[in-house]
Formats: C-alpha cells, structure tokens, sequence
C-alpha cells in the first residue's frame, strides 16, 4: 500500500504541472512587457523542472515497482494495464513537448497563439480520466 500511495502522491504532482504549465504558455503568450515574459520565463522553468519532471519520475519510478513486486504477476495478461502503459507513454511524449514549448519560451520562439496553448491544456485532463477509469475498473 506504501508504493501505491506514493505512486498516487507523485502522480498527482505530476499532473498539477502538466494542468498548470500550458496554462502559464497561455498567460505567456498574452503577455507584452519584458517583465511579465521573463517572470513566466522563471516560472515555466522551475515548474517543468522543479515539479512535473520529479513528479514524473517518481510516478514511474513507484509505478514499475509496483508492477515488479505484484501487479505484473496479477495483470500481466489483462489488456487495461497493456493501454494504461500505453498511455503513460503518450502522456509522458507529451510532457517532453511541453518541455520543447519551455524551450522555445525560453529562446522567445514560440509560434503558437494563446488559443493553441488553450487547447493544449485540456490534453492531461483526457488522459487522467482513461489512466483512472483503466486502472480502478479494470475493464479487460
């Protein structure tokens, strides 16, 4: 219950980063002053860095642990674990483009406009809800 528990803890900091990062591009790319750009410069930075990618890796770290104590074992052979790794994969795919926006924020190369980053932002809340329902109802 103890890996679970963290696995859950850092899950959840990990998504708070992935909710709230696209939602800073878009304030970013509203905003006009040197000032505001690089105060959201600092904080894109330490969120990415500070939060999400130590979010992200503890998730998989406690994750896999899991799998190899006990759940691979039980759920080897149980499709929802084969599309909830598989979507870990993509979600963690889109965590590096967020890491690639960072970037052209950081080198004042952003193309996209604050209704893209809009869009962007509602793409973790669709994977929580398939990671979830997949590994509480075990649906196959």
């Amino acid at each position: 219950m103890w890996l679970k528990a963290f696995h859950l803890i850092f899950m959840v900091t990990w998504f708070a980063g992935l909710f709230y990062l696209p939602r800073l591009f878009v304030y970013h790319t509203m905003s006009a002053d040197a000032v505001s750009v690089e105060r959201f410069k600092i904080m894109e930075r330490k969120l990415y860095y500070g939060i999400m990618t130590p979010g992200m890796v503890l998730t998989f770290l406690f994750g896999f642990w899991m799998l190899a104590d006990y759940a691979w074992a039980a759920y080897h052979n149980s499709g929802w674990l084969h599309v909830k790794l598989l979507l870990l994969l993509l979600l963690a795919g889109y965590h590096g483009l967020c890491g690639k926006w960072l970037n052209d924020f950081k080198h004042d190369r952003n193309t996209h406009s604050h209704l893209y980053y809009r869009w962007a932002n509602e793409v973790p809340a669709l994977f929580l809800f398939a990671i979830v329902l997949l590994a509480v109802l075990k649906p196959f």
